[in-house]
Parts: structure tokens; C-alpha cells; sequence
């Protein structure tokens, strides 16, 4: 925000004041490029017609469409190469229609150049061809530069390949290297005519993220590409050559407004509730081996001798759910007689038994 001063005189009481008003002025974001009922023409040729266009300064923007739709005219007519005969263009304050020859060199100045084919001079290297620039633009200190090589260089993350000479280097270095380049004047414009068509995918995509970033540090970016996908991963503002005609494209902003709506409306907020340290009980198991004594029995039935001496609980006894029966066993020292006869012998009067005593009721086991 911009201020400034002026004054006023007022009277008071007599006395003539002066007072001082301060006002303030609030800085608009201008249009660095401007076309308006343009008429883009290669030679003969009409191009595009009625082209009316509108970029500000720090947008990021993209001319889409398809090869020979109009894309590297329209950007050649921005920076002179082409002229405007008909309609009206300013770029960064030169009236491109009335713009004269001798101050094409400093129109250039204010936009740098990123070409597809790269156009470095083969039989120098890295830091020769930018020196050649640096020093054709006015350039004269050494020292300045030097430094202002390795500036550009830092910025586009190849220090190490100053000495290199362009066949050694590959696509993507040699893109690079164009677009150190085109910052080496700190021109406020970029324009970039299809910079990833002759590099691969992952190089591309780390070549339009740093003319991201060289935007956001407020220059003003115009990439020409028939790239789609580079639109998704780093949104513009987005114009159209088609059919002789220049148009602001919104469907990709739209594209983009819809995915960010439905991400936002599926998105799932997990919230962890605060987990408490529950101790579980410890069981001990005790493992009773079981060895020939015959004084361990097995919890299982009674055995035939066991039956025949237990105490007979009568219907005079009092027997609840809580009620305890204690068995007394009386052990005899005679040795039982375990086989099979003995067995079926005592069966048969354990059932006699229980069959003739009326005051048999049952018993319960403990």
C-alpha cells in the first residue's frame, strides 16, 4: 500500500493553518499481458482471430491445445517474432503494435524464453552459453557475472554441470539450462513454449514445478503445452486454442472444485479414543500329573465300591441347593477285586438294593 501527502489550508480563529493529510492508495494488481480483438498471423496466415486476453501479474497460466492450434504464434506475437498488425497488445508496458524495432531487444528483457528445442550453442558449455547472454544484454563485470551464473544455476538445481557441453547432458539437464537462462535478466515474464516435449514424465513434472515456483516468487509464467495431466498436478488459469479461437478454459478448475468437494465430503476423521491398559486376569493352570497310586482317583464316576459305601441320605434328611453331604468313605484293607465278574456281581445287588429299600431317596455327590 502506497501512501502520500497533501495539504490543506483551513482558518481558525484568525490563525491560517496548514494541515496534512495523508491519504492511502491501494496498490491493483495490473495486467502484464494484454490482447484485445487481436488478430495472431503467420505470414498470410490467420492464425487465431478476435483474441482478447488478459494476464496479470504472478499468474501461472496455461495456452492448451492441439499441435498447430495457434499456441506458439500467439506466444511469438507476445514477445515480437511475430507482428500484430491488427488489434491491440501491450506486454510489460510496449505496445506490441506500435513497437519498434529497436526496442524489441529490451522487450525480450522483460520476458524470458524457454524453447522446446532448447537452442544452446553446441560448441561451448553451460557456463560459456550463459555468459554469451549475460554479455550480449550489457553485462560487463566479471565478478557479477559469475555470481549471477551461479545463481541461476542454484535455482534450477544444477550447480555441478557448468563445465559440461550440451551433448552431455541430458533432456532434462539441457531444459534446464534453458530455463537458467531465461531467469539470467530477472525478467517478470516466462514464457515457455512447450518446455516437457522432448523430456520424460517425472522430468517434466519437476520442470513446471519449478517455473511453480519461480511464479510464486512473483513472476508471471505462460506455459504453451499439449500436456494435460500437468494441469491436475499444478493448477492455472487455462486458455484454449481451438478452431481459430482463443477461450478461458474453466473445466479443469471445475474438475478440480468438484474432486476437492468430493474428497472433503468422503473424507473420514478417525478419532482415537484414549486407550486404557486393562489387565487381563492371569489364569494359572495346575497340571496334576497322574501317576499309578491307586489312592489318585480320576474325577470321573464313583467306582462300584465307592457306590456300596456311601451313606443313603433318607426322606427324614433336610437336602436344599446349599445343602453340603459329606461322604465318608470307609476304606477296607482287604484289596479290591477289580475284575470284570466282581463288578457285574455288585451291580446286580446295588440294584436289588434299590429296587427292595423303600426308604432309598438318592444320594448327591460332592
Amino acid at each position: 500500500m502506497k501512501r502520500f501527502s497533501d495539504y490543506k489550508t483551513v482558518t481558525l480563529c484568525g490563525w491560517n493553518l496548514k494541515s496534512k493529510i495523508i491519504k492511502s492508495k491501494i496498490n491493483k494488481v495490473e495486467a502484464i499481458i494484454k490482447l484485445e480483438n487481436a488478430v495472431i498471423r503467420q505470414q498470410k496466415n490467420t492464425i487465431l482471430k478476435d483474441v482478447s486476453l488478459e494476464i496479470k501479474e504472478g499468474e501461472f497460466v496455461y495456452l492448451i491445445g492441439k499441435v498447430g492450434s495457434g499456441k506458439t504464434s500467439l506466444l511469438k506475437t507476445l514477445y515480437a517474432e511475430l507482428p500484430l498488425i491488427y488489434g491491440k497488445g501491450e506486454v510489460a508496458g510496449y505496445q506490441l503494435s506500435k513497437i519498434k524495432k529497436s526496442q524489441i531487444a529490451y522487450l525480450r528483457r522483460k520476458c524470458g524464453i524457454v524453447f522446446q528445442d532448447f537452442k544452446l550453442l553446441t560448441d561451448r558449455n553451460v557456463y560459456a552459453n550463459l555468459e554469451f547472454v549475460l554479455k550480449a544484454t550489457g553485462w560487463k563485470d566479471k565478478k557479477a557475472i559469475k555470481e549471477r551464473i551461479n545463481e541461476v544455476l542454484d535455482k534450477v538445481e544444477l550447480p555441478d554441470k557448468r563445465d559440461k557441453f550440451p551433448h552431455q547432458l541430458s533432456g532434462g539437464e539441457q531444459q534446464r539450462i534453458v530455463l537458467a537462462r531465461a531467469l539470467l535478466n530477472a525478467p517478470p515474464i516466462i514464457l515457455a513454449d512447450e518446455p516437457t516435449g522432448n523430456i520424460d514424465p517425472e522430468t517434466s513434472y519437476r520442470l513446471v514445478e519449478l517455473l511453480k515456483d519461480i511464479c510464486d516468487s512473483g513472476k508471471t509464467v505462460v506455459i504453451a503445452t499439449h500436456q494435460y495431466d500437468l494441469i491436475k498436478h499444478f493448477p492455472g488459469k487455462v486458455f484454449r486454442c481451438e478452431n481459430g479461437v482463443l477461450q478461458e478454459d474453466f473445466s479443469f478448475a471445475e474438475n478440480q472444485a468438484a474432486m476437492t468437494t468430493i474428497i472433503s465430503e468422503n473424507s473420514v476423521i478417525d478419532i482415537e479414543s484414549p486407550t486404557e491398559e486393562i489387565e487381563e486376569p492371569t489364569v494359572v493352570h495346575e497340571v496334576i500329573s497322574l501317576n499309578e497310586d491307586p489312592e489318585i482317583l480320576s474325577p470321573t464316576e464313583p467306582t462300584l465300591q465307592e457306590m456300596q459305601e456311601i451313606t443313603l441320605v433318607t426322606e427324614d434328611s433336610e437336602i436344599t441347593d446349599s445343602t453340603t453331604i459329606l461322604i465318608e468313605e470307609k476304606m477296607t484293607e482287604e484289596p479290591q477285586d477289580t475284575s470284570e465278574e466282581n463288578i457285574s456281581s455288585k451291580n446286580d445287588k446295588t440294584k436289588k438294593k434299590d429296587d427292595n429299600d423303600p426308604d432309598f431317596v438318592g444320594f448327591e455327590l460332592i
